[in-house]
């Protein structure tokens, strides 16, 4: 990576910091123990998980643009980062009560519904620093190797957790050892205690983003910091349709977005329902899948610079949408209606070929996007319209896990519930026609 001074890094290490939130507990390790072991039933767990993705969407959706308003009529973004922390964090512990087979496992879902929250949160206010952190011309740069450095972070500790703790059918990690610590396997808790790691690593790593990054003072009283925030977020709204660029992308975005988190929240479940794989097997995937996201995405940031923005985001839906089709059309036994023998490989090679495509489009898109939107928004609210980019994104976040739920529950199918994802992509390309093309 290039040189940077230490604001830089330090709002890079977020990312690392943070991304084991989503690699680990929501993608390939906590999603389908829950779904499969907690649970015990991988249809009703995905239509659970489905419906609390969907809850803590639409609750990010009004918060986020409120939240930021009043962040940047404020000029105070770090005590709502310490807000946003601690549920992250406690979201991640509650993990530590999810035993095999309990009778009531709402609560523990509830929690982590909160921390979901929270590290989505978190986002809005990391993701609007950066145009304080670095020059203009580097935004797609910083912005790239801090999604690089996010899933790097994530592969990292998703690597010692399958190393160390995170335990087989057998009992034994992939080191062929019974957990550290003398953690029981029998109840799970070498994979439980993924939950509790996540935590410590995060409370770690953010320690140079606090220390590091500085703020501006406060513009306004308090008494009248919400007065004020609602008032600007109010005219934001009302003057978007002005903004033929700006309102085309936040409408792409709302699709794409809702898109990418279905895939992300259910490709775990998916490969533990479908494909039968352990929590183990599903970890290496994951492994494999970070590596490719963490190169792809630096290569992205460059390609933001030379390209622009927008035609890494159209190339990366475009890889999504076939690979989303492949999974679709593959279940154990079949390929697009295909017989296949119950020793074939070919579904465990292409789900595996599609997790590498998943982790590298994926991530490059996430990169690309932020750059868009930063390069479009005016810089003195540029908390707010993340705010707004998050309730682009999360008005209809209720809609992929909602309907790869009812798909899944009506079909009986895990395989026909990754369809929705494909609508939702090939929508979210059509107002990209009326988006300006910017360069870095």
């Amino acid at each position: 990576m290039a040189k940077y001074d230490k604001k830089v890094w330090a709002w890079m290490l977020y990312d690392w910091a943070a991304q084991p939130y989503s690699t680990l507990l929501i993608t390939f390790i906590f999603a389908p123990y829950f779904a499969s072991v907690v649970v015990g039933d991988p249809i009703l767990g995905q239509s659970l998980w489905g419906v609390m993705t969907a809850f803590v969407g639409l609750l990010l959706a009004i918060l986020g643009p409120i939240l930021g308003a009043i962040s940047d009529t404020s000029s105070s973004k770090k005590p709502w980062m310490i807000f946003f922390s601690f549920l992250y964090v406690l979201g991640a512990l509650s993990i530590w009560w999810a035993a095999p087979g309990m009778e009531s496992f709402l609560g523990i879902l509830v929690l982590f519904g909160i921390g979901m929250l929270g590290m989505e949160l978190s986002q809005i206010f990391v993701n609007s620093m950066l145009p304080d952190v670095c020059d203009k011309k580097d935004i797609g740069r910083v912005s790239g190797n801090g999604w690089a450095l996010g899933y790097l972070g994530g592969l990292l500790l998703l690597f010692i957790t399958l190393l160390f703790f995170s335990e087989n059918d057998l009992g034994l990690t992939l080191l062929e050892k019974p957990p550290l610590f003398g953690l029981d396997a029998s109840l799970r808790e070498g994979t439980r205690f993924v939950g509790p790691l996540t935590a410590i690593w995060y409370v770690l790593f953010m320690i140079p983003f606090f220390i590091c990054i500085s703020e501006n003072k406060i513009k306004k009283t308090s008494s009248k910091i919400l007065q004020t925030a609602l008032k600007d977020l109010y005219a934001s709204i009302r003057n978007l349709p002005k903004n033929i660029s700006l309102t085309s992308y936040l409408i792409s975005s709302m699709f794409y977005r809702d898109a990418l988190l279905g895939i992300y929240a259910f490709g775990g479940i998916y490969a533990s329902g479908v494909l039968g794989w352990s929590i183990t097997q599903i970890g290496i995937f994951g492994i494999i899948s970070g590596i490719a996201a963490a190169i792809f995405t630096y290569i992205g940031g460059f390609a933001d610079k030379f390209y622009g923005p927008k035609w890494v985001i159209i190339s990366c839906i475009s890889v999504l949408i076939i690979v989303c089709i492949l999974i679709a059309g593959t279940s154990r036994d079949a390929f697009f209606m295909i017989r296949l023998s119950k020793i074939s490989s070919l579904p465990d090679n292409l789900f595996l070929i599609c997790g590498v495509a998943i982790g590298a489009a994926g991530g490059a898109l996430q990169s690309a996007s932020r750059t868009m939107l930063i390069l479009q928004s005016d810089k003195n609210r540029m908390t707010e319209t993340f705010g707004l980019y998050a309730l682009s994104g999360r008005a209809t976040s209720w809609m992929a896990p909602a309907l790869i739920a009812y798909v899944t529950y009506v079909t009986q199918n895990q395989s026909l519930g990754v369809l929705p994802v494909v609508i939702l992509f090939i929508v979210g390309l059509i107002p990209l026609v009326w988006v300006k093309k910017i360069k870095l």
